[in-house]
């Protein structure tokens, strides 16, 4: 019985250190498991394991910074600044500060002016098991996914995404369940207008390193996987032949922008 027992410890040490992954808190553990990881000494599933270690260790300074961030976004005023000499310089400055004006705020303002709330209240910062950023509900509201921001820049861009959904699911009243071509086309807008698929997200975070049309073919990338990803889509050549049919619309739709700007 005994030998039984420590067969099927060892088994089980055996399969643990397969994955290249090991558990434990203490910062030599934890550099052990960052070489394996560097050096290709961990398995896929060792990697889940210790994302998932660090996301639970994390989880609640994690939602706290996400928290604390989300709050500055939906409170954040930048206000053009004063005019004086040189006149040209002035306009410039002013023109630059309107270009990058506060993104959340403006959404929040054109959600409210449809009849609808998104504020600290419906925005969630929670730990997330699913490898996102974050996901709007009509009933629920948004969540973000606290463990995937690694800064307020993306923070605020995972939050424009969600927020043009709920801008689009008041305007336009979406089907989000069944009608794949809904889904396509919300997905479109959101990339486009959120700022996810700018240069340098796509060059320093992605390393997409094309410049020609990079913006349109990370939109398109991105709202495929999204579509491919829905329970009623059946494959990825279903979810490209759905994009390609709402493309030429829905990338050209900015509203309730003037452009795409970010």
């Amino acid at each position: 019985m005994a030998e039984s027992q420590t067969t099927s410890s060892d088994a089980s040490d055996k399969g643990q250190k397969s994955t290249g992954f090991k558990p434990g808190d203490d910062i030599l553990t934890h550099f052990r498991n960052i070489y394996a990881g560097v050096t290709g000494k961990m398995t896929p599933e060792g990697v889940e394991q210790f994302r998932l270690a660090r996301d639970l260790r994390n989880e609640e300074s994690d939602c706290r910074r996400c928290e604390s961030q989300r709050d500055y976004l939906l409170n954040y005023s930048m206000s053009p600044p004063t005019p004086s000499s040189p006149v040209l310089l002035d306009l410039l400055l002013i023109w630059f500060f309107c270009r990058i004006g506060p993104v959340i705020r403006f959404l929040q303002d054109n959600i409210r002016q449809l009849g609808g709330d998104i504020s600290s209240k419906n925005i969630y910062c929670r730990r997330c098991t699913a490898r996102q950023g974050g996901g709007f509900d009509p009933e629920y509201g948004i969540q973000i996914c606290a463990n995937a921001m690694n800064s307020q820049s993306q923070l605020e861009d995972t939050l424009a995404h969600e927020m043009v959904h709920a801008y689009d699911h008041l305007r336009f009243k979406l089907d989000w369940t069944d009608n794949l071509r809904h889904a396509a086309c919300a997905e479109i807008r959101a990339s486009s207008l959120s700022g996810e698929c700018r240069w340098a997200n796509e060059f320093f975070g992605r390393f997409e390193f094309k410049l020609a049309n990079h913006h349109q073919e990370c939109v398109r990338r991105r709202a495929i996987m999204s579509v491919q990803a829905r329970p009623t889509c059946k494959s990825k050549e279903q979810a490209l032949r759905v994009v390609d049919e709402v493309w030429e619309s829905c990338f050209r739709d900015t509203r309730p922008f003037d452009e795409i700007y970010r």
